[in-house]
């Protein structure tokens, strides 16, 4: 009994080490190349393939003799990205990030012409406590987190669209906003470049925010990480030094969520 057991786990491994494999040949891979990669005779992986193949997982590509996954697989990496609770998730990198600097962290998601706070941390030894609270909508003109989800929208056009849709709202709230469509064309293509955003005492006097994106599985900017302080202290902690913890942290959330630097 104990034997079957073992030989039951073994194939499942075998079978999920295909799987794996597979991920990687979109266009389907022969029945040999995958026999030589998992160190598998070629009756063993047939087998295996062929019990994949039964349960949907995987079917014969145009190529003959090779297999490619199908998109049940595609429906069960979705089914488990939805059900993540991103807050539970992401905590654990945002706690050593608050405990790392002392400062204020903040957690956001991107709804549309807006970004959600979600979640935020508040100083544990910095003095300085930030008017930002969770479900507080952020602009994205003039926040960090906003310009991380400007920089990396993918159409576009979008911010010509935002940019004209939302001229009552883009206002200079201290004189360092960025109100001109041009002077965010070149802020936005710094954050591309350089991978993180700042918010420049943009919104209030003194105050200075961080931001580094949080990459999807698609690649795409769905969430935000920031640190809040006041410009003294940012500059206190140095800016590099900020940006080593931060990145660390949105990495780590990030391939959490899936995404792959490559």
């Amino acid at each position: 009994m104990k034997t079957e057991k073992s030989a039951g786990n073994q194939s499942l491994i075998r079978g999920l080490r295909l799987l794996d494999l597979l991920s990687n040949f979109p266009n389907g891979c022969p029945l040999a190349k995958l026999a030589e990669m998992s160190q598998l005779n070629k009756s063993t992986t047939h087998r295996l393939l062929q019990g994949l193949q039964s349960e949907g997982f995987i079917q014969p590509a145009i190529s003959n003799g090779s297999y490619r996954l199908t998109t049940k697989c595609l429906s069960l990496g979705q089914k488990t990205l939805s059900s993540l609770n991103i807050i539970n998730m992401a905590s654990p990198y945002l706690e050593k990030l608050n405990l790392a600097l002392g400062e204020t962290v903040n957690f956001s998601k991107r709804e549309g012409d807006y970004g959600i706070m979600i979640y935020k941390l508040e100083p544990t030894t910095g003095m300085m406590r930030t008017r930002a609270y969770i479900g507080q909508h952020l602009a994205l003109y003039c926040s960090a987190m906003g310009k991380l989800y400007l920089a990396y929208e993918p159409d576009d056009s979008y911010l010509a669209h935002y940019w004209h849709s939302h001229q009552t709202l883009i206002q200079p709230l201290t004189h360092n906003t960025i109100t001109s469509q041009q002077a965010m064309v070149l802020e936005l293509a710094e954050i591309r470049q350089t991978g993180f955003a700042m918010d420049r005492e943009e919104n209030e006097l003194g105050v200075g925010c961080i931001a580094c994106p949080i990459f999807s599985l698609n690649g795409n900017v769905e969430y935000a990480v920031s640190v809040s302080s006041s410009i003294h202290r940012l500059k206190q902690l140095g800016i590099q030094n900020v940006l080593a913890e931060m990145r660390f942290a949105a990495e780590g959330i990030s391939k959490e969520l899936g995404w792959n630097k490559g």
